[in-house]
């Protein structure tokens, strides 16, 4: 691993340097930021202190509304506070740790998508057995697997971006410390290094979203031997749930899966993952579940 960089600090250029545009950033992201903050501090609430609220679904949805918590705390609130600066800067030390969270809670995040599909395949597919499969047990240890998962991505991550030395550029054109902005600045050939990158996240982002797919496929091909009624209920969920994991995995895999390269709409699009799906998340898992809504 490589340490000896000449750079302190990174120079965030932001969504925009236009001063009015930077203000409505501002209030925008602000408004983003606490309604995210609201929905998902009031699921997990509603989940811990809910008798009615006990099944595996739950369990999962209280983690997921945390890990959006974090995801989106680990980036809006210095992105808001840039906002308001002239020249918005980041330590080294920040930008590395911005790196870690963002990317472990990012993988957390997915890895739950994945464990609720699971779960929702179980109930629907095999309901004579969901108790048994799903115990309390069985779910503590897949959560703490995916915790465990995220802290082994996250950590490669940092080690690959500290490969290379930083010795020179410090601007980074985006609104946080994201990989492929921050590799550009290093000093040394990070080809290698950029396909690592890629082969870890986009591996984690392409094979969850394919894993989801068929999840959802077999699902819907299953409802056909359920009642109408029945049948209406599932299709309803499902297709919400489908819309929340488009928006996130479709930004991210346009993100995480492609080799060295930028672009200009890049961070319009990161905005999509990093802060409206934490945001639209309580809404998509809420809204159509009458538990929920009652306990409340």
């Amino acid at each position: 691993m490589q340490l000896n960089n000449n750079v302190t600090e990174f120079i965030l250029l932001g969504l925009t340097q236009d001063p009015v545009r930077k203000k409505i950033v501002f209030a925008t992201f602000l408004m983003f930021y606490l309604g995210t903050l609201l929905g998902n501090f009031l699921i997990i609430v509603t989940v811990k202190t809910s008798r009615a609220l006990g099944s595996p679904m739950y369990f999962f949805l209280f983690h997921l509304s945390f890990s959006d918590a974090c995801f989106s705390t680990c980036i809006a609130p210095r992105m808001i506070a840039d906002a308001l600066l002239k020249n918005a800067t980041i330590s080294f030390s920040e930008c590395m740790i911005q790196v870690f969270t963002s990317h472990f809670f990012g993988c957390l995040e997915i890895l739950i998508l994945v464990l609720m599909a699971v779960n929702r395949y179980v109930a629907i597919c095999k309901p004579l057995h969901y108790t048994t499969i799903m115990s309390h047990r069985v779910c503590g240890v897949l959560m703490s697997l995916a915790w465990l998962g995220s802290c082994v991505h996250s950590s490669a991550q940092i080690f690959l971006v500290l490969s290379p030395p930083f010795c020179g550029p410090n601007v980074i054109d985006h609104y946080f410390c994201d990989l492929q902005p921050l590799l550009k600045l290093a000093c040394a050939d990070t080809y290698v290094t950029n396909f690592l990158l890629v082969s870890n996240s986009g591996a984690i982002c392409t094979v969850s979203f394919l894993m989801l797919v068929l999840s959802y496929a077999v699902i819907l091909h299953s409802l056909r031997k359920h009642s109408a009624e029945g049948r209406k209920k599932a299709l309803s969920t499902c297709i919400s749930h489908i819309i929340g994991v488009i928006l996130f995995f479709g930004p991210c895999i346009f993100i995480c899966t492609r080799p060295a390269t930028t672009f200009s709409m890049d961070k319009m699009i990161a905005v999509f993952y990093t802060l409206a799906t934490p945001l639209i998340n309580p809404l998509i898992y809420t809204l159509r579940n009458a538990e929920v809504k009652n306990a409340m």
